[in-house]
């Protein structure tokens, strides 16, 4: 047999370098994001931001029918999962995302497709095998039923049949009755009425599913906390929000608050979560990787003197202090959105928010200053539990009261 001469050795090696690299590049992580405008952002700079760069798909669908959708909620949408994919360009990961998001959809609308014709968004899941998958909820359905406000019920089954979708796959069969104790078929249907404001026929209809063929038990399923409603708590204000353009206007007339303050809301969402999260894992089917606390994220930084507590009060725009939530006291402003992909981001890729630092892109596109990008990345990352330095200023102030403790002790001695 003839041998290579050793002058074709070196074209040979350099052959090798260079295709063996493409045959071994990992394939990207795919991430698909489930929920509605807390997930697509609402309003612009943050609705349409990177879309080009993410997968919106539901634009399609609102594009063969619109009916229900809002003309001021263009599609395609980029929102807080096109924050997150920026920051995973950033922080060198390698990251296909998409977005299954519609208007004021829940995670039972999500699972039973209770949308337009055409709208298929249990479909979207079952699409493909995702290596990760984030759940939001519809921002009042995990709260204690008050009046109509509130399906903790419907939250927590709904976050276990999708789980059980993703990992397991199986068609699934149930009447939503038998989410409730009782001894008969009526007695439990009588619990779910009372329980979720739905007829007992509702509560008896059969649902089936079809068999999610990409399911797969290595996928991580995330659920993302949302955050206290300043509309829902004490000082709040009506709003009347323009069908058409989407501005919001004040109508002067106290709300109809059902929280004495952010804290007691947040604890109610981080309760809620928790307990979904835990009720999910205990029928063997893998359960949920955990929750992006970003509900706690947006508390913290009340907390902590970063935001506004209070976007009601006359000096809230001028108080020197961020504004989380947007006109309306329901969604999140820029800043929110910005903290809300924070926050998922150093959950989900265990990477500290604080390091993508003050020259972070998706900060400067969306218009937030380097000031602003620091102390809600220190925010998030102090939340997650992340090591970080203490800001200059606070330094300063601990300082300065260490230097008064010890003149006091001089004047007494």
């Amino acid at each position: 047999m003839k041998r290579p001469t050793q002058a074709r050795w070196p074209a040979l090696s350099l052959a090798l370098a260079v295709l063996l690299p493409l045959t071994t590049q990992a394939a990207p992580t795919s991430i698909l994001f489930v929920g509605n405008s807390f997930t697509f952002g609402r309003v612009d700079p943050v609705l349409s931001y990177n879309a080009s760069n993410v997968r919106d798909m539901t634009a399609a669908m609102a594009a063969t029918n619109p009916t229900g959708s809002r003309p001021y909620e263009p599609h395609p949408w980029g929102g807080v999962a096109g924050i997150f994919k920026q920051f995973t360009v950033q922080a060198g990961l390698d990251y296909d995302v998409a977005l299954s998001t519609r208007n004021a959809a829940s995670l039972r609308g999500h699972f039973l497709n209770t949308n337009p014709a055409g709208w298929d968004l249990r479909g979207n899941i079952a699409s493909q095998t995702w290596n990760q998958v984030v759940l939001q909820e519809q921002s009042d359905e995990p709260l204690t039923r008050r009046g109509e406000v509130g399906n903790p019920a419907w939250f927590t089954n709904y976050v276990d049949k999708i789980e059980d979708f993703i990992h397991n796959g199986a068609a699934q069969s149930y009447r939503e009755r038998d989410f409730f104790a009782g001894a008969t078929a009526t007695e439990r249907a009588a619990a779910c009425a009372a329980a979720t404001g739905a007829s007992t026929g509702s509560c008896n209809t059969l649902r089936t599913t079809g068999a999610n063929s990409f399911a797969s038990a290595a996928t991580e399923v995330f659920l993302y906390q949302t955050w206290a409603r300043p509309d829902l708590v004490a000082g709040a204000r009506e709003t009347v929000t323009d069908p058409v353009t989407g501005a919001v206007t004040r109508t002067g007339a106290p709300g109809t608050p059902l929280f004495a303050n952010l804290e007691s809301m947040t604890a109610e969402l981080r309760l809620a979560y928790d307990n979904a999260a835990l009720s999910a894992g205990t029928d063997g089917t893998g359960g949920i990787k955990a929750v992006a606390p970003v509900g706690q994220a947006f508390m913290r930084a009340v907390l902590e003197g970063v935001a506004t507590r209070d976007m009601w009060a006359a000096d809230a725009a001028t108080d020197g202090l961020l504004d989380l939530w947007f006109d309306d006291g329901l969604h999140a402003s820029k800043y929110g959105s910005y903290l809300s992909a924070l926050t998922l981001f150093g959950r989900i890729t265990g990477v500290n928010p604080f390091s993508l630092g003050g020259d972070e892109i998706a900060a400067r596109d969306l218009g937030i200053s380097r000031a602003e990008a620091v102390a809600l990345q220190r925010i998030a990352a102090r939340e997650l539990g992340f090591v970080v330095p203490v800001p200059a200023t606070l330094g300063l102030a601990l300082a300065g009261l260490a230097l008064l403790t010890v003149m006091k002790g001089r004047r007494r001695a």
